[in-house]
């Protein structure tokens, strides 16, 4: 992970856009003052579904501004390109590296973006899906990364010292024992105990919901 995605150089979501967009060669855009960003993304949303591919370059940028995006609903604008031209797996992976070592914010945006992430792939879609409507199935394959996740947030939840963080990445966990692997349980009833007497109530509340689901 660069430093950029680490959170050691912090960056707004407006530099982020901006890069995106100089790398797909879109200049000139007029922005409205009150909401330079997000009138960008949007000026970049379209081009970056109708391209057949996109380089290499443009996917560091394109999960910089995904997870930067403080938006849940807009930030899929960066993430569904992403997973059409680089596969699912290599863009959950990028979140995941996000939340393990990221600063909290981009952790945050992380979460949000994970959720973008199992956007369903269409071959109508974006002609990123495949040459001839046909996708290698490996680049989207990510059952280990999923779990991948849920390890991470399980330790950022042990770890982490804001309860925004904490709070935000318990409540993204599923609740059933079966939605964790086995190497995973473990860990899985260590941050049990710790919900079950946490002093923030929501955090509690999943826990009583885990335990009412049986885990």
């Amino acid at each position: 992970m660069t430093n950029e995605q680490s959170g050691m150089e912090p960056r707004s979501f407006l530099t982020c856009v901006t890069e995106v967009a100089r790398l797909l060669g879109i200049g000139d855009v007029a922005v409205k003052q009150n909401d330079q960003a997000r009138h960008l993304a949007h000026a970049v949303r379209k081009p970056l579904l109708e391209r057949a591919g996109l380089p290499d370059e443009l996917f560091a940028p394109l999960m910089t501004a995904a997870v930067y995006d403080p938006d849940p609903s807009f930030c899929r604008w960066f993430v569904e390109p992403a997973v059409y031209a680089f596969g699912r797996r290599r863009v959950m992976a990028a979140l995941v590296e996000y939340l393990r070592i990221g600063a909290d914010a981009e952790r945050a945006g992380a979460v949000r973006a994970w959720y973008s992430a199992h956007v369903p792939l269409r071959a109508e879609r974006s002609p990123a899906y495949g040459p001839g409507g046909v996708r290698d199935p490996t680049v989207d394959e990510s059952r280990d990364i999923k779990a991948a996740w849920l390890e991470a947030s399980m330790q950022v939840f042990a770890e982490a010292t804001d309860l925004q963080t904490r709070h935000r990445v318990l409540l993204g966990l599923p609740t059933s024992r079966a939605a964790y692997p086995p190497s995973l349980h473990t860990l899985l009833d260590s941050t049990l105990a710790s919900a079950r007497v946490h002093p923030d109530p929501h955090i509690r509340r999943w826990a009583t919901a885990a335990d009412r689901a049986g885990v």
